[in-house]
C-alpha cells in the first residue's frame, strides 16, 4: 500500500529551475522533481556525492518518489538583474564583471506531495521535523517563510497519510491570509507514469555531482475549489 507524504513550499520567492544553469536562470510556475529533492537532501544531510552504506536513503529512492503539487497560490514570475564583479577567467588571465538574469516566483505557497513507500516517507518526515542543513526553495538564498513539514493535527495535517497521492493533496484545507478569498480553481499538477502525459519535464535527478537528470511525464488539472477540503486558518 502506497502512503504521501505532504509538505508545504511557501516563501517570499522561490526559484525552480530545470532548464540553464548560467546567464540566464529560468524557474518553473511550480515547485521541480530536483528542486524538492534537493530539499530533501539538505533535511537529511545527504552530500552531492553519495556514499555507499551511510544509512541515508539512495537517490534513485528519492527520485522513485511519485509527485503532484497543488497550486494554492499561483505567485508571480518576476526577474532579477544581478551583476558580480571582478569574477576570473576560465584560462586564469584576467578578471571581468558577470551579469545573470534571474527568474523567481514572488509570493508563492505550494502542498507538494511524495507518494511512495511508508518507511521512507517516515525517514524524511523526521527528517524535515529536524533538518541537518537549512532548507530552501530551489536556490541557496530562498527561505521558507513557514516550516516546510506540516504540523501533525488537523486541520492542517497528519503530513504523512496512508492516501494515495491525489487524495492526499485534496484532504488538506486550502491555506489562506486572514481576509484572502480563496481562488475559484486549483492547479494540481500530478506525475503522469501511465506514458500517455503530453507534458514532459527534464527534472528527475540521476546525479547532484555531475548535474544529470531524466525526464518525467506530468498531467495538469484545473479542479473546482469547492472539490478540495475547504479553508481554515492561516498559518502565516
Amino acid at each position: 500500500m502506497k502512503s504521501t507524504l505532504l509538505l508545504r513550499l511557501c516563501g517570499p520567492m522561490q526559484s525552480w529551475g530545470t532548464q540553464s544553469r548560467f546567464i540566464y536562470r529560468d524557474t518553473e510556475r511550480e515547485p521541480s522533481k530536483s528542486g524538492v529533492i534537493g530539499l530533501l537532501c539538505a533535511a537529511l544531510g545527504k552530500p552531492r556525492v553519495e556514499v555507499a552504506g551511510d544509512g541515508k536513503p539512495t537517490l534513485a529512492q528519492l527520485a522513485g518518489l511519485r509527485m503532484g503539487v497543488r497550486a494554492d497560490r499561483e505567485g508571480n514570475l518576476e526577474c532579477d538583474y544581478q551583476t558580480a564583479e571582478n569574477v576570473a577567467e576560465a584560462h586564469g588571465k584576467g578578471r571581468r564583471t558577470v551579469q545573470s538574469w534571474r527568474s523567481y516566483l514572488a509570493d508563492a505557497d505550494f502542498l507538494v506531495g511524495l507518494e511512495g513507500d511508508r518507511r521512507l516517507l517516515e525517514k524524511l518526515d523526521r527528517a524535515l521535523a529536524s533538518p541537518v542543513w537549512h532548507l530552501f526553495l530551489g536556490r541557496k538564498s530562498l527561505v521558507p517563510a513557514i516550516p516546510v513539514r506540516l504540523p501533525n493535527q488537523p486541520p492542517w495535517g497528519p503530513g504523512l497519510s496512508d492516501e494515495v497521492l491525489e487524495t492526499a493533496l485534496r484532504a488538506i484545507p486550502w491555506h489562506g491570509r486572514p481576509g484572502e478569498l480563496p481562488p475559484a480553481q486549483l492547479r494540481f499538477i500530478v506525475e503522469d507514469t501511465s506514458g500517455a502525459s503530453a507534458e514532459v519535464r527534464n527534472d528527475v535527478p540521476r546525479s547532484f555531482d555531475v548535474r544529470a537528470f531524466a525526464p518525467r511525464g506530468v498531467s495538469t488539472q484545473f479542479v473546482d475549489f469547492k472539490e478540495v477540503a475547504g479553508p481554515c486558518g492561516s498559518l502565516v
